[in-house]
Protein backbone atom coordinates (compact mmCIF):
# COMPACT_ATOMS: atom_id res chain seq x y z
CA UNK A 1 0.00 0.00 0.00
CA UNK A 2 1.43 3.39 -0.99
CA UNK A 3 1.94 6.09 1.62
CA UNK A 4 1.28 9.54 0.17
CA UNK A 5 3.99 12.19 0.38
CA UNK A 6 2.79 14.05 3.46
CA UNK A 7 5.90 14.64 5.55
CA UNK A 8 7.03 17.94 4.14
CA UNK A 9 6.30 19.74 7.44
CA UNK A 10 8.70 17.60 9.49
CA UNK A 11 11.42 16.70 7.04
CA UNK A 12 11.01 12.99 7.86
CA UNK A 13 10.89 10.58 4.96
CA UNK A 14 8.18 7.95 4.85
CA UNK A 15 8.81 4.50 3.47
CA UNK A 16 7.09 3.67 0.17
CA UNK A 17 5.05 0.87 1.65
CA UNK A 18 3.47 0.13 4.98
CA UNK A 19 4.70 -3.20 6.33
CA UNK A 20 1.92 -5.78 6.34
CA UNK A 21 3.21 -7.21 9.63
CA UNK A 22 2.99 -3.86 11.37
CA UNK A 23 -0.57 -3.37 10.13
CA UNK A 24 -1.55 -6.85 11.29
CA UNK A 25 -0.08 -6.14 14.72
CA UNK A 26 -2.08 -2.92 14.95
CA UNK A 27 -5.25 -4.76 14.00
CA UNK A 28 -4.67 -7.24 16.84
CA UNK A 29 -4.10 -4.46 19.38
CA UNK A 30 -7.22 -2.36 18.81
CA UNK A 31 -10.83 -3.19 19.48
CA UNK A 32 -12.22 -1.17 16.58
CA UNK A 33 -11.77 -1.66 12.85
CA UNK A 34 -8.51 -0.98 11.03
CA UNK A 35 -9.18 -0.04 7.40
CA UNK A 36 -7.08 0.69 4.33
CA UNK A 37 -8.18 1.93 0.88
CA UNK A 38 -10.31 -0.66 -0.85
CA UNK A 39 -11.64 -2.18 2.38
CA UNK A 40 -15.39 -2.36 2.88
CA UNK A 41 -16.35 0.49 5.20
CA UNK A 42 -13.31 2.64 4.38
CA UNK A 43 -15.27 5.33 2.52
CA UNK A 44 -18.01 5.49 5.14
CA UNK A 45 -15.50 5.79 7.96
CA UNK A 46 -13.69 8.74 6.40
CA UNK A 47 -16.87 10.65 5.58
CA UNK A 48 -18.33 13.34 7.82
CA UNK A 49 -20.79 16.21 7.95
CA UNK A 50 -18.62 18.39 5.67
CA UNK A 51 -18.83 16.69 2.28
CA UNK A 52 -16.78 19.22 0.29
CA UNK A 53 -13.63 17.63 1.68
CA UNK A 54 -12.91 14.07 2.75
CA UNK A 55 -9.84 12.53 4.35
CA UNK A 56 -7.83 10.14 2.15
CA UNK A 57 -5.75 8.32 4.77
CA UNK A 58 -3.49 5.36 4.22
CA UNK A 59 -4.91 3.78 7.39
CA UNK A 60 -8.04 4.40 9.46
CA UNK A 61 -8.41 3.26 13.06
CA UNK A 62 -12.01 3.26 14.26
CA UNK A 63 -11.21 3.69 17.95
CA UNK A 64 -13.46 2.23 20.61
CA UNK A 65 -11.38 3.28 23.61
CA UNK A 66 -8.52 5.44 24.79
CA UNK A 67 -6.31 2.36 24.57
CA UNK A 68 -7.17 2.08 20.86
CA UNK A 69 -6.20 5.72 20.37
CA UNK A 70 -2.89 5.18 22.18
CA UNK A 71 -2.14 2.13 20.04
CA UNK A 72 -2.94 4.06 16.86
CA UNK A 73 -0.72 7.00 17.85
CA UNK A 74 2.14 4.64 18.76
CA UNK A 75 1.79 2.88 15.42
CA UNK A 76 1.76 6.18 13.51
CA UNK A 77 4.88 7.37 15.28
CA UNK A 78 6.74 4.14 14.59
CA UNK A 79 5.72 4.15 10.91
CA UNK A 80 6.38 7.85 10.31
CA UNK A 81 2.73 8.61 9.53
CA UNK A 82 1.06 11.95 10.29
CA UNK A 83 -2.11 11.71 12.39
CA UNK A 84 -5.52 13.33 11.89
CA UNK A 85 -8.71 12.80 13.88
CA UNK A 86 -12.41 12.98 13.10
CA UNK A 87 -15.59 12.52 15.10
CA UNK A 88 -18.53 14.18 13.31
CA UNK A 89 -16.68 16.07 10.60
CA UNK A 90 -18.46 19.42 11.07
CA UNK A 91 -15.29 21.47 11.22
CA UNK A 92 -13.18 19.68 8.61
CA UNK A 93 -10.84 22.33 7.25
CA UNK A 94 -8.05 20.48 5.44
CA UNK A 95 -8.40 16.85 4.41
CA UNK A 96 -5.47 14.58 5.25
CA UNK A 97 -3.89 12.90 2.22
CA UNK A 98 -2.07 9.78 3.41
CA UNK A 99 -1.18 9.16 7.02
CA UNK A 100 -3.42 7.74 9.72
CA UNK A 101 -6.93 8.88 10.56
CA UNK A 102 -8.33 8.14 14.01
CA UNK A 103 -12.12 8.02 13.87
CA UNK A 104 -13.57 8.58 17.35
CA UNK A 105 -17.28 8.34 16.54
CA UNK A 106 -17.61 5.06 18.48
CA UNK A 107 -16.35 6.71 21.67
CA UNK A 108 -19.62 8.47 22.41
CA UNK A 109 -20.17 8.02 26.14
CA UNK A 110 -21.63 10.86 28.24
CA UNK A 111 -21.96 10.88 32.02
CA UNK A 112 -23.49 13.59 34.22
CA UNK A 113 -22.73 14.06 37.92
CA UNK A 114 -25.66 16.27 38.87
CA UNK A 115 -24.56 16.74 42.48
CA UNK A 116 -21.18 18.06 41.38
CA UNK A 117 -22.59 19.95 38.38
CA UNK A 118 -20.19 18.16 36.03
CA UNK A 119 -20.35 16.20 32.78
CA UNK A 120 -17.84 13.87 31.18
CA UNK A 121 -17.94 13.37 27.41
CA UNK A 122 -15.88 10.99 25.34
CA UNK A 123 -14.17 11.94 22.09
CA UNK A 124 -17.07 11.13 19.76
CA UNK A 125 -19.92 12.58 21.83
CA UNK A 126 -22.09 15.37 20.38
CA UNK A 127 -23.72 18.24 22.23
CA UNK A 128 -27.24 16.92 21.84
CA UNK A 129 -26.29 13.95 24.03
CA UNK A 130 -24.99 16.22 26.79
CA UNK A 131 -28.04 18.48 26.67
CA UNK A 132 -30.32 15.43 26.93
CA UNK A 133 -28.37 13.95 29.85
CA UNK A 134 -28.18 17.22 31.80
CA UNK A 135 -31.73 18.49 31.27
CA UNK A 136 -33.52 16.20 33.80
CA UNK A 137 -31.31 17.72 36.52
CA UNK A 138 -32.08 21.34 35.60
CA UNK A 139 -28.57 21.73 34.18
CA UNK A 140 -27.17 22.71 30.80
CA UNK A 141 -23.77 22.62 29.07
CA UNK A 142 -22.26 25.55 27.19
CA UNK A 143 -23.16 23.94 23.87
CA UNK A 144 -23.36 25.48 20.44
CA UNK A 145 -26.42 25.99 18.29
CA UNK A 146 -26.31 22.60 16.54
CA UNK A 147 -26.91 19.43 18.59
CA UNK A 148 -24.88 17.38 16.12
CA UNK A 149 -21.57 19.19 16.66
CA UNK A 150 -18.85 17.25 18.49
CA UNK A 151 -18.14 18.28 22.07
CA UNK A 152 -14.37 17.99 22.00
CA UNK A 153 -13.18 19.92 18.95
CA UNK A 154 -15.74 22.67 19.58
CA UNK A 155 -14.39 23.13 23.10
CA UNK A 156 -10.73 22.95 22.07
CA UNK A 157 -11.44 25.91 19.78
CA UNK A 158 -13.01 27.88 22.65
CA UNK A 159 -16.69 27.24 22.03
CA UNK A 160 -19.07 30.18 21.56
CA UNK A 161 -22.49 28.85 22.53
CA UNK A 162 -26.05 30.04 22.86
CA UNK A 163 -25.44 31.05 26.52
CA UNK A 164 -22.03 32.57 25.81
CA UNK A 165 -22.54 36.12 27.07
CA UNK A 166 -23.91 34.79 30.36
CA UNK A 167 -21.38 32.04 31.11
CA UNK A 168 -18.41 32.53 28.76
CA UNK A 169 -16.60 30.11 26.48
CA UNK A 170 -17.16 26.37 26.79
CA UNK A 171 -13.40 26.06 27.34
CA UNK A 172 -13.72 28.18 30.50
CA UNK A 173 -15.65 25.42 32.29
CA UNK A 174 -13.31 22.53 31.49
CA UNK A 175 -11.94 20.74 34.58
CA UNK A 176 -9.80 18.01 33.01
CA UNK A 177 -8.75 16.56 29.66
CA UNK A 178 -7.81 12.95 28.94
CA UNK A 179 -5.23 13.11 26.18
CA UNK A 180 -2.97 10.82 24.18
CA UNK A 181 0.24 12.69 23.38
CA UNK A 182 2.71 12.07 20.55
CA UNK A 183 4.67 9.54 22.62
CA UNK A 184 1.57 7.34 22.84
CA UNK A 185 1.02 8.11 26.55
CA UNK A 186 -2.45 8.41 28.02
CA UNK A 187 -2.46 11.51 30.21
CA UNK A 188 -5.00 13.07 32.57
CA UNK A 189 -4.35 16.79 32.21
CA UNK A 190 -5.53 19.38 34.74
CA UNK A 191 -4.55 22.93 35.64
CA UNK A 192 -2.84 21.64 38.78
CA UNK A 193 -0.89 18.80 37.14
CA UNK A 194 0.25 20.51 33.95
CA UNK A 195 -0.89 24.14 33.72
CA UNK A 196 1.02 24.84 30.49
CA UNK A 197 -0.49 21.99 28.49
CA UNK A 198 -3.92 22.38 30.10
CA UNK A 199 -4.08 26.07 29.23
CA UNK A 200 -2.89 25.49 25.68
CA UNK A 201 -5.59 22.88 25.08
CA UNK A 202 -8.39 25.27 26.03
CA UNK A 203 -8.67 27.45 22.98
CA UNK A 204 -5.55 26.33 21.14
CA UNK A 205 -5.68 22.57 21.58
CA UNK A 206 -5.94 21.32 17.99
CA UNK A 207 -2.64 19.66 17.17
CA UNK A 208 -1.39 18.86 20.68
CA UNK A 209 -2.65 15.29 20.90
CA UNK A 210 -5.82 13.24 20.62
CA UNK A 211 -8.37 14.07 23.32
CA UNK A 212 -10.19 10.92 24.41
CA UNK A 213 -12.47 12.51 27.03
CA UNK A 214 -13.16 15.80 28.75
CA UNK A 215 -14.79 16.79 32.04
CA UNK A 216 -16.49 20.17 32.28
CA UNK A 217 -18.90 22.16 34.37
CA UNK A 218 -22.62 22.52 33.76
CA UNK A 219 -24.72 25.60 34.50
CA UNK A 220 -28.07 25.82 36.33
CA UNK A 221 -30.35 26.57 33.39
CA UNK A 222 -33.53 24.51 33.03
CA UNK A 223 -35.52 26.92 30.86
CA UNK A 224 -34.91 29.97 28.73
CA UNK A 225 -36.78 32.55 26.71
CA UNK A 226 -35.78 32.35 23.09
CA UNK A 227 -36.50 31.84 19.43
CA UNK A 228 -36.36 33.98 16.30
CA UNK A 229 -37.67 37.26 14.96
CA UNK A 230 -37.63 37.17 11.15
CA UNK A 231 -37.87 40.28 8.97
CA UNK A 232 -38.43 40.40 5.21
CA UNK A 233 -36.59 42.30 2.51
CA UNK A 234 -38.44 45.56 3.11
CA UNK A 235 -37.31 45.70 6.75
CA UNK A 236 -33.72 44.43 6.55
CA UNK A 237 -31.98 47.83 6.63
CA UNK A 238 -34.03 48.93 9.62
CA UNK A 239 -33.52 45.61 11.36
CA UNK A 240 -29.72 45.82 10.99
CA UNK A 241 -29.53 49.28 12.51
CA UNK A 242 -32.00 48.42 15.26
CA UNK A 243 -30.08 45.26 16.17
CA UNK A 244 -26.77 47.10 16.54
CA UNK A 245 -28.38 49.78 18.75
CA UNK A 246 -30.13 47.09 20.78
CA UNK A 247 -26.94 45.17 21.54
CA UNK A 248 -25.66 48.24 23.39
CA UNK A 249 -28.53 47.99 25.89
CA UNK A 250 -29.10 44.30 26.69
CA UNK A 251 -27.86 42.54 29.86
CA UNK A 252 -25.25 39.78 29.89
CA UNK A 253 -28.04 37.28 30.51
CA UNK A 254 -29.12 37.69 26.88
CA UNK A 255 -27.10 36.14 24.05
CA UNK A 256 -28.13 36.78 20.44
CA UNK A 257 -27.12 36.66 16.82
CA UNK A 258 -28.33 38.11 13.54
CA UNK A 259 -28.45 36.01 10.37
CA UNK A 260 -28.93 37.23 6.81
CA UNK A 261 -29.89 34.56 4.29
CA UNK A 262 -30.71 35.02 0.61
CA UNK A 263 -32.62 31.84 -0.12
CA UNK A 264 -32.51 30.48 -3.68
CA UNK A 265 -35.76 30.02 -5.56
CA UNK A 266 -35.73 26.22 -5.66
CA UNK A 267 -38.53 23.69 -5.12
CA UNK A 268 -36.65 21.98 -2.26
CA UNK A 269 -37.41 24.97 -0.02
CA UNK A 270 -40.74 25.84 1.60
CA UNK A 271 -42.79 28.37 -0.38
CA UNK A 272 -42.34 30.93 2.41
CA UNK A 273 -38.54 30.95 1.91
CA UNK A 274 -38.08 30.59 -1.86
CA UNK A 275 -36.29 33.54 -3.35
CA UNK A 276 -36.54 35.56 -0.12
CA UNK A 277 -33.81 37.65 1.53
CA UNK A 278 -34.49 37.46 5.26
CA UNK A 279 -32.99 38.76 8.49
CA UNK A 280 -33.29 36.40 11.44
CA UNK A 281 -32.55 37.61 14.97
CA UNK A 282 -31.93 34.67 17.32
CA UNK A 283 -32.49 35.17 21.06
CA UNK A 284 -31.48 33.14 24.13
CA UNK A 285 -32.31 34.82 27.44
CA UNK A 286 -31.88 33.04 30.76
CA UNK A 287 -34.46 35.20 32.54
CA UNK A 288 -38.24 34.91 32.53
CA UNK A 289 -40.63 35.39 29.64
CA UNK A 290 -42.13 38.64 30.95
CA UNK A 291 -38.75 40.38 31.14
CA UNK A 292 -37.76 38.76 27.84
CA UNK A 293 -40.78 40.32 26.16
CA UNK A 294 -39.78 43.72 27.51
CA UNK A 295 -36.20 43.32 26.30
CA UNK A 296 -37.16 42.41 22.71
CA UNK A 297 -39.78 45.15 22.34
CA UNK A 298 -37.33 47.51 20.51
CA UNK A 299 -36.74 44.80 17.91
CA UNK A 300 -40.42 44.14 17.36
CA UNK A 301 -40.86 47.88 16.89
CA UNK A 302 -38.96 47.56 13.58
CA UNK A 303 -42.26 46.48 12.08
CA UNK A 304 -44.17 43.48 10.75
CA UNK A 305 -42.33 40.19 10.89
CA UNK A 306 -42.27 37.20 8.59
CA UNK A 307 -41.81 35.01 11.66
CA UNK A 308 -41.87 35.42 15.45
CA UNK A 309 -41.63 32.31 17.63
CA UNK A 310 -40.14 33.82 20.80
CA UNK A 311 -41.33 31.88 23.81
CA UNK A 312 -40.27 30.31 27.08
CA UNK A 313 -38.96 26.80 26.47
CA UNK A 314 -37.20 23.92 28.22
CA UNK A 315 -33.47 24.13 27.59
CA UNK A 316 -33.68 20.81 25.77
CA UNK A 317 -35.55 22.66 22.98
CA UNK A 318 -32.74 25.18 22.49
CA UNK A 319 -31.70 23.73 19.07
CA UNK A 320 -34.95 25.15 17.68
CA UNK A 321 -33.58 28.68 18.13
CA UNK A 322 -31.09 28.51 15.26
CA UNK A 323 -32.57 25.58 13.34
CA UNK A 324 -29.19 24.59 11.91
CA UNK A 325 -29.19 22.07 9.05
CA UNK A 326 -28.77 18.47 10.13
CA UNK A 327 -27.94 16.87 6.77
CA UNK A 328 -24.31 16.61 5.59
CA UNK A 329 -23.42 19.12 2.90
CA UNK A 330 -20.53 20.98 1.28
CA UNK A 331 -19.59 24.45 2.49
CA UNK A 332 -16.81 26.96 2.98
CA UNK A 333 -16.69 29.75 5.55
CA UNK A 334 -14.59 32.54 6.99
CA UNK A 335 -15.04 34.99 9.85
CA UNK A 336 -13.82 38.12 11.57
CA UNK A 337 -13.75 39.06 15.24
CA UNK A 338 -14.58 42.75 15.56
CA UNK A 339 -14.08 45.48 18.15
CA UNK A 340 -17.31 47.16 17.02
CA UNK A 341 -19.46 47.76 13.95
CA UNK A 342 -21.70 50.42 12.45
CA UNK A 343 -24.92 50.09 10.49
CA UNK A 344 -23.49 51.34 7.19
CA UNK A 345 -20.78 48.67 7.17
CA UNK A 346 -23.27 45.97 8.11
CA UNK A 347 -25.58 47.07 5.29
CA UNK A 348 -22.60 46.86 2.92
CA UNK A 349 -21.94 43.27 4.06
CA UNK A 350 -25.63 42.48 3.52
CA UNK A 351 -25.46 43.82 -0.03
CA UNK A 352 -22.21 42.06 -0.94
CA UNK A 353 -23.45 38.71 0.38
CA UNK A 354 -27.11 39.16 -0.56
CA UNK A 355 -29.24 38.13 -3.54
CA UNK A 356 -26.87 39.78 -6.05
CA UNK A 357 -23.86 37.74 -4.87
CA UNK A 358 -22.58 35.14 -7.37
CA UNK A 359 -22.86 32.41 -4.69
CA UNK A 360 -25.32 31.90 -1.86
CA UNK A 361 -24.06 33.28 1.46
CA UNK A 362 -25.25 32.88 5.01
CA UNK A 363 -24.13 35.86 7.09
CA UNK A 364 -24.21 35.63 10.87
CA UNK A 365 -23.30 38.34 13.34
CA UNK A 366 -22.82 37.08 16.91
CA UNK A 367 -23.06 39.57 19.75
CA UNK A 368 -20.13 38.82 22.06
CA UNK A 369 -18.91 40.53 25.24
CA UNK A 370 -20.34 39.83 28.67
CA UNK A 371 -18.71 36.79 30.27
CA UNK A 372 -16.78 36.11 27.04
CA UNK A 373 -14.68 39.21 27.71
CA UNK A 374 -13.63 38.10 31.20
CA UNK A 375 -9.91 37.27 31.36
CA UNK A 376 -9.02 33.59 31.61
CA UNK A 377 -6.52 32.38 34.18
CA UNK A 378 -5.57 29.33 32.12
CA UNK A 379 -7.05 29.22 28.61
CA UNK A 380 -5.80 30.23 25.18
CA UNK A 381 -8.85 31.69 23.46
CA UNK A 382 -7.75 34.60 21.32
CA UNK A 383 -9.33 38.04 21.07
CA UNK A 384 -11.59 37.75 24.12
CA UNK A 385 -12.21 41.49 23.90
CA UNK A 386 -14.13 41.17 20.60
CA UNK A 387 -17.60 42.69 20.59
CA UNK A 388 -18.89 40.84 17.52
CA UNK A 389 -18.08 37.81 15.39
CA UNK A 390 -19.01 38.18 11.73
CA UNK A 391 -19.33 34.82 9.99
CA UNK A 392 -19.83 34.04 6.30
CA UNK A 393 -20.65 30.59 4.98
CA UNK A 394 -21.47 29.45 1.45
CA UNK A 395 -22.88 26.10 0.37
CA UNK A 396 -20.70 24.68 -2.40
CA UNK A 397 -23.14 22.46 -4.24
CA UNK A 398 -22.95 23.85 -7.76
CA UNK A 399 -20.79 26.78 -6.59
CA UNK A 400 -17.14 27.58 -7.21
CA UNK A 401 -14.86 27.63 -4.15
CA UNK A 402 -12.74 30.53 -5.34
CA UNK A 403 -15.83 32.60 -6.11
CA UNK A 404 -17.13 31.94 -2.61
CA UNK A 405 -13.81 32.98 -1.11
CA UNK A 406 -13.81 36.19 -3.16
CA UNK A 407 -17.28 37.10 -1.90
CA UNK A 408 -16.27 36.38 1.69
CA UNK A 409 -13.11 38.46 1.34
CA UNK A 410 -15.03 41.46 -0.02
CA UNK A 411 -17.57 41.25 2.79
CA UNK A 412 -14.84 41.01 5.43
CA UNK A 413 -13.04 43.97 3.86
CA UNK A 414 -16.11 46.08 4.63
CA UNK A 415 -15.50 45.60 8.36
CA UNK A 416 -11.72 46.07 8.26
CA UNK A 417 -11.74 49.16 10.57
CA UNK A 418 -12.90 46.94 13.47
CA UNK A 419 -10.82 43.83 12.63
CA UNK A 420 -9.17 41.99 15.55
CA UNK A 421 -8.65 38.51 14.14
CA UNK A 422 -10.49 35.23 13.55
CA UNK A 423 -12.18 32.50 15.57
CA UNK A 424 -10.89 29.00 14.88
CA UNK A 425 -14.37 27.60 15.59
CA UNK A 426 -15.78 29.34 12.51
CA UNK A 427 -13.09 28.55 9.93
CA UNK A 428 -14.82 26.13 7.56
CA UNK A 429 -12.96 24.84 4.54
CA UNK A 430 -9.44 24.24 3.31
CA UNK A 431 -7.86 27.36 4.79
CA UNK A 432 -4.54 25.56 5.20
CA UNK A 433 -4.25 25.44 1.41
CA UNK A 434 -4.78 29.18 0.95
CA UNK A 435 -1.96 31.40 -0.26
CA UNK A 436 -2.36 33.46 2.92
CA UNK A 437 -2.58 30.45 5.28
CA UNK A 438 0.16 31.81 7.56
CA UNK A 439 -1.74 35.07 7.98
CA UNK A 440 -4.94 33.17 8.71
CA UNK A 441 -3.12 31.21 11.42
CA UNK A 442 -1.73 34.38 13.00
CA UNK A 443 -5.18 35.95 12.97
CA UNK A 444 -6.48 33.21 15.29
CA UNK A 445 -3.68 33.33 17.87
CA UNK A 446 -1.33 36.24 17.42
CA UNK A 447 1.62 37.70 19.29
CA UNK A 448 2.56 36.35 22.71
CA UNK A 449 -0.30 33.83 22.72
CA UNK A 450 0.87 32.30 19.43
CA UNK A 451 4.43 32.06 20.71
CA UNK A 452 3.26 30.35 23.92
CA UNK A 453 1.24 27.80 21.94
CA UNK A 454 4.21 27.17 19.65
CA UNK A 455 6.38 26.40 22.69
CA UNK A 456 3.82 23.90 24.02
CA UNK A 457 3.57 22.27 20.57
CA UNK A 458 7.36 21.99 20.34
CA UNK A 459 7.55 20.43 23.82
CA UNK A 460 4.82 17.84 23.31
CA UNK A 461 4.92 17.13 19.56
CA UNK A 462 8.35 18.19 18.25
CA UNK A 463 8.02 15.99 15.13
CA UNK A 464 4.59 17.45 14.24
CA UNK A 465 2.93 14.05 14.33
CA UNK A 466 -0.50 15.65 14.79
CA UNK A 467 -1.56 17.54 11.68
CA UNK A 468 -5.08 18.22 12.76
CA UNK A 469 -4.88 21.91 13.50
CA UNK A 470 -7.26 23.55 11.00
CA UNK A 471 -4.30 25.26 9.32
CA UNK A 472 -1.83 22.39 9.64
CA UNK A 473 -3.42 19.34 8.13
CA UNK A 474 -7.03 18.56 8.77
CA UNK A 475 -9.04 18.27 11.93
CA UNK A 476 -12.65 18.04 12.59
CA UNK A 477 -15.04 17.77 15.47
Amino acid sequence: MEINEHHRHTGRAAGPELAAGALAALTRRVGGPVLVPGDEGYDGERSGFQVAYRHRPAVIVGARSAADVAAAVGFAGAQGLPVAVQATGHGLSAATDGGLLISTRRMAGVRVDAAAGLARAEAGAVWGQVVEAAAPHGLAPLNGSSPGVGVISYTLGGGVGILARTFGFAADLVRSVDLVTADGRQRHVTAARDPGLFGALLGGGHGLGVVTAMEFGLVPVARLYGGQLVFGEDRIDEALAAYLRWTETVPDTLTSSLALIAYPDIPQLPESLRGRHLAQIRIAYTGGAEEGERLVAPLRAVGPRVGDDLREMPYAESPTIHQDPSDPHAYNGDNALLSGLDADALRQVAALAGPAAPVMCVVQLNHLGGALAAPSATGSVGHRDARFALRLLSPLQGADLETAREVHAKALAAVAPWWLGRSVNFLFGAHGERADAAEVARSVHGGALRRRLDRVKAAHDPENLFRFHPLAGGSSD
